[in-house]
């Protein structure tokens, strides 16, 4: 491994040290603000190290297991980002929970540090590695508020899902190397080419095993099993953990992947792709209508939303890789608002997660109400938000492939979710409740991060060029 390899990595490695760093200061020192201040930092210089890495080392193959190249450097700086969002969210958060908060943070690095590494995978052994970083590490934050007694069957739930996921991947995966011979992406898509059709097969359904188990952990239908139930009974920081950074790296990988083998060339892997991302927009959206519970709406919301950036996924060329990493910085924006609504409003022994929790929010706390409903129209792509831009981009990629069955669904299960956004949005302008007690207090910590999300989400909707340019630039390599 050369100097300029080692360079490349200094954002993970810096995730690495941050972590250690935690872990070795609870040993000697046990205090949350000082935890979550180092955590913090730690993310901070790694974010500005993947700034800069464009300028100093870019498109760099770090032995055969990792691309440094200027795709996986814009998935890493949205991951790193949003992770560093869910960070100063917690931190209020966990203030208000009994006993030991630090440890928390050391799993939230770890998980983002698995997530980099996913992101920037172009072997089956670190992709393997990444991800069980980060799964093993959710397992604990999923249960980290171990006194309630849904966060421990949400753990357990997680996982049984994720369990699953890994023993498809590992199949799919065996079944790809012993035909190919090879478990470097690159090398899988020079090898097909000269492979008989016989083996050619073989291939195949190896590549249908890793589809399944990519679809558990995107959540999208039919493998969206027990998902819902691991949204509702999360601290509502690693729900916004779970919708967003683990999701995203997994679509990172997944576009990387296909993008190599060149999946076009398969109409029967296109079929089923289409077919996965048609049933969940439908699927996850009929099946929010019928929740009573925020978190349960949202994660519904949720596979409707990855069943939407599939369009971009089942579209070619530049255009549709641009559409899907802007979506999913929007996307994420988007989530990180109202997930932290939740976040600062939820109490010492339950999260705010029922319609009564937010009746009368307009009257008790309108700065509050407005950034939740600005939020929640995003998510049903209302103009002037992120939401409206990123499917605009879809619709826009999923026109010049032709993909006309996945552009109808998307339309047309956009326009049932707009539904049941608006149905929170009515609860919060119930004047009945108009007299009760005020909302909680909100701290300066959770005001300043919606504040900035809430501007994130305005400024990209009206000024959306900036944001379209660097991911037009980055995921170049890509193609």
């Amino acid at each position: 491994m050369t100097i300029m390899d080692m360079v490349a990595l200094v954002p993970l490695m810096l995730l690495a040290l941050t972590a250690t760093g935690v872990v070795l200061l609870m040993a000697f020192c046990r205090c949350h603000r000082t935890t979550v201040l180092v955590t913090l930092i730690g993310m901070g210089l790694s974010i500005v190290a993947l700034a800069l890495l464009p300028f100093v080392c870019v498109n760099r193959q770090v032995t055969p297991v990792l691309m440094i190249d200027t795709y996986a450097v814009l998935y890493m700086g949205i991951l790193f980002v949003t992770s560093f969002v869910i960070a100063a969210m917690s931190y209020t958060y966990f203030e208000k929970q009994e006993g030991r908060k630090e440890e928390f943070y050391a799993l939230l690095l770890m998980a983002t540090l698995g997530a980099g590494v996913v992101a920037a995978s172009c072997h089956f052994v670190s992709f393997f590695m990444g991800l069980e970083t980060l799964s093993v590490s959710l397992y604990a934050m999923v249960a980290y508020t171990r006194k309630r007694q849904d966060s421990i069957e949400a753990a357990f739930k997680y996982l049984m899902v994720a369990a699953a996921s890994a023993a498809f991947l590992l199949f799919g995966m065996a079944l790809v190397y012993a035909e190919s011979g090879s478990m470097e992406f690159t090398q899988i898509a020079k090898l097909r080419l000269d492979m008989p059709q016989g083996n050619l097969l073989v291939l195949l359904a190896g590549c249908g095993l890793m589809v399944v188990g990519i679809g558990f952990k995107l959540a999208l239908v039919p493998f969206h099993l027990w998902t819902p139930d691991v949204y509702e009974g999360a601290p509502a920081p690693v729900t916004a953990y779970v919708a967003t950074v683990s999701k995203g790296a997994m679509f990172a990988l997944l576009m990387r992947y296909f993008a190599q083998v060149d999946m076009h060339q398969y109409p029967s892997l296109i079929f089923l792709f289409t077919l996965i991302a048609v049933v969940s927009m439908f699927f996850g959206n009929l099946l929010a209508l019928l929740q009573n519970n925020i978190k349960r709406i949202l994660a519904y919301s949720s596979i409707g939303n990855l069943g939407y950036v599939m369009v971009a996924f089942l579209a070619s060329g530049k255009i549709a890789a641009t559409a899907a990493a802007v979506f999913l910085a929007s996307y994420f924006i988007t989530t990180l608002g109202a997930m932290g609504i939740i976040t600062a409003l939820s109490g010492k022994d339950r999260d705010a997660d029922s319609f009564e929790d937010y009746r009368g929010l307009f009257w008790k706390s309108p700065w509050l109400a407005a950034i939740f409903t600005a939020m929640l129209l995003s998510l049903a792509g209302i103009p002037l938000t992120a939401g409206f831009i990123g499917k605009f981009l879809l619709l826009e990629a999923g026109e010049e492939s032709s993909v006309w069955i996945s552009i109808a669904a998307l339309v047309i299960s956009s326009s049932i979710g707009l539904f049941y956004y608006l149905r929170i949005v009515l609860t919060m302008c119930d004047m009945s409740d108009k007299e009760s007690a005020p909302a909680k207090p909100v701290s300066l910590t959770e005001n300043l991060v919606l504040s900035c999300l809430f501007i994130a989400l305005l400024f990209v909707g009206i000024f959306p060029a900036p944001l379209i340019h660097v991911a037009e630039t980055l995921v170049a390599s890509i193609l």
